[in-house]
């Protein structure tokens, strides 16, 4: 009776489904290793001196005081001394954010990448609008072309730009290269393709009969896209800002094309860069890498919600 009530626990129902588990289990603690390890130990170099580093390369923590000398510096908010001179010689982070220039990278960065964001959906929004809801001739080689620009790498439209950019600088006689604030002109032609194919998928998930009616009561096309089109479709248009600053944040190909002879004017990528020497400790480079990915962290946290919604909805709506 006994040996019965084991074999029929013991069904292959159950086995698969607790074999299932393990795996599941398995792959979730996998992955999540292999992901988060690598920014854990990018974590614990930053915060260690190089000396450290260099005699016991494989101690897993920081010590207690090494965590206080990374935020020593924030005695020097209380006036210069001598003290404070030691306590940023001392720490990886405020010799990146003072000596390395970093605070100016960052404020570069943010001015760049937010800027991007504002000019990528404000063409983005009702370019997608017009070939989801508008007839017109080339609507669909517009759609077809919105893809190819898409697939192509930035290293093959990196040169043309280079040169359009230049005789344009010539032309007019003002100076644009190594201006934070043109390159995003630049840096549209890497975002805009991703905000048109995100929104262009969305858009058709958009009740058409709200907008109709809209239009049959009095309102214009521009009032039924700002009360209506753009209320419904916020969360693809969240995602999409959120997705065209993370691609501002990190670009690193045109602000090497074109910021690269200005220092003032370099983003973080660029800042990053110049970590990577024989001259410069390892501990640098890792804390200038924590400093460039945490904002990313954060505003993923933030916006998380909104990106899988927006990326999802259109896809299963449309």
């Amino acid at each position: 009776m006994r040996e019965r009530y084991t074999l029929s626990y013991w069904s292959r129902e159950r086995v698969e489904r607790a074999l299932g588990s393990l795996i599941r289990a398995f792959s979730i603690l996998f992955f999540l290793v292999i992901t988060a390890f690598p920014f854990y130990w990018m974590l614990n170099l930053s915060f260690r001196p190089y000396s450290d580093v260099l005699l016991h390369p494989l101690r897993a923590l920081p010590r207690a005081i090494d965590v206080a000398s990374v935020f020593a510096p924030l005695t020097c908010l209380r006036g210069a001394s001598e003290a404070c001179t030691t306590a940023i010689r001392n720490s990886s982070f405020a010799a990146v954010l003072i000596r390395y220039g970093f605070l100016t990278y960052i404020r570069n960065s943010v001015i760049v990448s937010f800027i991007t964001v504002a000019l990528t959906l404000v063409l983005a929004v009702p370019a997608a609008y017009a070939v989801t809801r508008l007839q017109f001739r080339g609507r669909s080689a517009m759609s077809w072309g919105i893809l190819l620009i898409y697939m192509f790498p930035a290293i093959v439209i990196g040169i043309p730009l280079f040169v359009f950019f230049v005789r344009i600088q010539q032309s007019l006689g003002i100076p644009l290269r190594g201006n934070p604030y043109t390159v995003t002109i630049i840096y549209l032609a890497g975002t805009l393709p991703v905000a048109l194919y995100m929104l262009r998928s969305y858009f058709p998930s958009v009740p058409r009969e709200l907008e109709e009616a809209a239009l049959i009561d009095g309102a214009s096309r521009l009032e039924v896209i700002w009360r209506i089109t753009i209320p419904l479709a916020m969360p693809a248009i969240a995602s999409v800002a959120l997705y065209t600053w993370m691609i501002a944040w990190n670009e690193f190909l045109f602000a090497l094309l074109f910021l690269v002879e200005s220092q003032p004017s370099w983003t973080l990528p660029l800042g990053l860069q110049q970590l990577d020497g024989q001259e410069v400790p390892r501990t640098f480079l890792m804390a200038g890498s924590v400093i460039i990915t945490l904002p990313i962290i954060f505003v993923f946290s933030l916006f998380e919600r909104f990106l899988v919604e927006g990326l999802t909805a259109g896809a299963v709506k449309g």
